[in-house]
């Protein structure tokens, strides 16, 4: 193909297609800087129709529902006249460049059966002379490229070759502009669907919460009056209830953080009283699972600011985690590591473990390591998502860590230290 574009010719002759290459290397430039695909498809019809001197340009793609080529972009007519305009495969000079995947120069079209009449006479456009080359993504054709009625003389191997580049430029751009709107479309759609999953989440657990919270009230008065053969049946009923609340706790926490509305109400006090407050949510439901939770707490106060109510969520979180995945008469642990400008919490738990491979995963939103409908510890896989969200809000870190199945885990919390420079006050 470049042949023609360095074949020795007179000097003048030279210079211009010279100037000629140099403009490709800007075309290149220019259909890059837009993935608006009518801005960039009229970048290219006034480029080819500079660097080849002719009268019309007009980019066809191939339309796969009708097997037909469909005028995309001309610089003849309004281009909402040609878009009806179906262009045939068979019996059409378009048709031949783009099923024989090859380049067409007519210089006298009346001569040639296969020119399409139907087009020009529909613009009233008289077409005299013909040069088209196919659109190219690697092997595949998209679409093809005509030149029309050449200004002065007759179409050339170097205007084969220019237009052949400008070909190929232009099908990497309106595939990748294309590309582009796809993802696009596909964003919205996916926010929209977001959007409905946390109104849907929204919704039902603001009405739920009210005939729960009547459920338990009813709950713990039938279980502090009942006889003693129906303890355990109330039993049952508390513990299922107290279980639905945890559940739509979690929902409304995490959607507080998908909408970005879980905003801060930092106040000044210590790691214990956040922990402190966390035991209190935790040790109703360590005494039904008979398990063991020691608490390694120093004895001086660490100073922390944060939201009292949100940062004990993540403790109570990563401690029910923990219940949850530890078997009976198992140990939880929760220590501190106290340093100079961050403060380490730790939940260690005799438990099943974490896989190597899920370490990172076990935060995304409703993942669970066992299969959903053959899994035995319940949870909707939300309270490590929200803890690693609330934590975050804080500036702190949350990572997991695990020596594999049946080693049991540690959740680790980094949580800065406020400054102890003078208040604001």
């Amino acid at each position: 193909m470049f042949n023609a574009l360095t074949s020795s010719i007179t000097e003048p002759e030279i210079r211009e297609k010279i100037r000629k290459i140099a403009q490709l290397v800007e075309i290149s430039a220019i259909l890059n800087s837009t993935l608006k695909p009518d801005i960039l498809l009229q970048n290219i019809l006034h480029s080819a129709a500079e660097l080849l001197d002719c009268s019309v340009i007009s980019i066809l793609l191939y339309d796969e529902r009708v097997n037909e080529l469909r005028f995309a972009a001309t610089t003849s007519v309004n281009i909402d006249q040609l878009e009806q305009i179906p262009v045939p495969l068979d019996n059409s000079l378009a048709g031949t460049i783009y099923t024989e995947n090859r380049h067409l120069v007519i210089n006298n079209t009346k001569d040639d059966p296969r020119h399409y009449d139907e087009v020009g006479d529909e613009v009233g456009l008289q077409v005299d002379s013909l040069l088209g080359v196919p659109m190219r993504i690697m092997d595949r054709v998209t679409g093809v490229i005509e030149a029309l009625n050449k200004k002065e003389g007759e179409f050339t191997d170097f205007d084969v070759s220019l237009l052949l580049v400008i070909a190929s430029q232009a099908a990497i751009s309106i595939h990748n502009a294309n590309l582009i709107q796809a993802l696009q479309r596909a964003n919205v759609e996916l926010s929209q669907a977001d959007k409905l999953k946390r109104d849907l989440m929204a919704v039902a657990s603001h009405e739920l919460r009210t005939p729960l919270g009547n459920i338990l009230g009813y709950a713990t008065l039938l279980h502090e009056d009942a006889i003693d053969e129906n303890k355990p049946l109330a039993e049952s009923i508390l513990k299922a209830s107290s279980k639905l609340r945890a559940v739509l706790d979690d929902i409304a926490n995490m959607n507080l953080l998908y909408t970005g509305e879980a905003d801060l109400d930092l106040a000044s006090t210590s790691l214990q009283q956040v922990i402190s407050y966390a035991r209190e949510e935790v040790n109703q439901t360590v005494d039904r699972e008979d398990q063991r939770v020691v608490y390694k707490l120093p004895e001086d106060p660490i100073p922390l600011r944060v939201d009292l109510p949100k940062m004990s969520v993540v403790f109570v979180n990563l401690l029910l985690n923990a219940i949850r995945f530890t078997p009976a008469k198992g140990e939880i642990t929760l220590s501190v590591e106290d340093r100079k400008n961050e403060v380490i919490v730790s939940v260690e738990d005799t438990g099943k473990g974490i896989a190597e491979e899920n370490l990172e995963k076990i935060f995304e939103v409703f993942f669970q390591e066992e299969d959903h409908m053959t899994r035995r510890y319940g949870g909707l896989g939300l309270g490590l998502s929200i803890a690693q969200g609330l934590v975050r809000l804080h500036g702190g870190r949350i990572w997991a860590e695990s020596g594999g199945l049946g080693e049991g885990a540690v959740f680790r919390v980094a949580l800065p230290k406020p400054d102890e420079g003078p208040s604001d006050a």
